[in-house]
């Protein structure tokens, strides 16, 4: 992954800030091990072959729009002609490096943010929508985790008990950075083993990155480790966004989470946490859509728009794109009285 920072200017003044991530896919070993029906050799022939080159215009890393941020009063149209611009221009730099960019992808958007992306010089972009991005939005009269229980239906309340006794064995620890360093490994081994086995991956973090994400942002990033006895058995990850609370990457050993129900735990501690600590919403992404609805999370659709270097298989993008994007199939829980 090559990171850029883009600055947007009026006349000389900054007005706005974005982000752009190019991914070089044929690095990657393994586009997620989880599936292997036909459609997903299918889609990793095309990736390999015809889209292995990305240039996201936004977090790859991240639910949501982290794509960039506007200074009050911007006109969001030029701002966004001008983030073209600036992808044309990343696209050249990397082909004088011998990179071609073979997709460009906007990402991640609401419906009501995507309207700003209709400017004529993103005509030809195929707007698309992925899995929704769960969001679980804080009751402003909960106070305490236990206000939380009790807003929950019977069916939801046993859940969340079944689950809390499957756990009495597990201890969890508020991990600082001499600790993070120290458990490195394991840790790393924990979300390698998790991220191998998703339906589709375009990136694996490097060893060092929650170190470092410590390092960098200290305080606003926590990181959980799940023990038993003295074995680090899980972790989870959170970065404080203003009043968002954004949920990041995981790992866990399976057995051991399923018996103990360690993810549905790891649901329930970082709602008690996020309550506890006044925040408004909690963004816990895509993925497992319907456990997360279980302990009420809502779906929130988002939109992106996409483009391939090659006209003829850009024309194809509405029918190319069902084998970019696995089709997830699920039913919303409502677990509320």
């Amino acid at each position: 992954m090559i990171c850029h920072f883009i600055g947007i200017f009026e006349n000389e003044n900054l007005v706005g800030i974005s982000i752009s991530q190019f991914l070089n896919l044929n690095k990657l070993e393994s586009f997620g091990g989880r599936d292997k029906c036909v459609k997903t050799k299918i889609r990793n022939i095309v990736f390999k072959n015809f889209a292995s080159q990305v240039l996201v215009l936004g977090n790859n890393m991240l639910t949501g729009q982290n794509s960039y941020a506007l200074a009050d009063g911007i006109n969001n149209k030029k701002a966004i002609q001008a983030l073209h611009n600036a992808a044309y221009k990343l696209k050249t730099v990397f082909a004088e490096k011998g990179s071609k960019v073979h997709i460009t992808t906007y990402k991640d958007f609401t419906n009501l943010e995507i309207k700003n992306f209709d400017v004529p010089e993103l005509k030809n972009e195929y707007q698309f929508s992925t899995q929704p991005n769960m969001v679980f939005s804080i009751n402003e009269n909960w106070k305490t985790e236990q206000d939380y229980i009790e807003s929950l239906s019977k069916k939801y309340r046993d859940q969340y008990k079944r689950a809390r006794r499957k756990a009495i064995l597990l201890e969890k620890r508020k991990l600082s950075l001499e600790e993070i360093t120290l458990l490195e490994d394991e840790i790393y081994e924990l979300y390698y083993h998790v991220a191998k086995n998703a339906p589709f991956n375009t990136f694996y973090l490097p060893r060092d990155h929650f170190r470092v994400f410590k390092e960098v942002f200290k305080d606003k990033f926590l990181f959980y480790g799940y023990f038993i006895g003295d074995k680090l058995i899980g972790f989870n990850t959170l970065i404080k966004n203003g009043k968002v609370m954004d949920t990041y990457f995981l790992g866990y050993d399976d057995s051991i989470q399923r018996q103990n129900m360690l993810y549905l735990n790891m649901l329930y501690d970082m709602i008690a946490y996020s309550i506890k600590k006044n925040f408004e919403e909690i963004v816990f992404a895509r993925t497992a859509l319907e456990i997360k609805s279980s302990v009420g999370a809502k779906p929130v659709k988002m939109f992106g728009l996409i483009s391939h270097s090659n006209k003829m298989i850009n024309s194809l993008m509405p029918k190319i794109f069902k084998y970019l994007e696995p089709e997830t199939i699920w039913q919303q829980r409502n677990p509320f009285k």
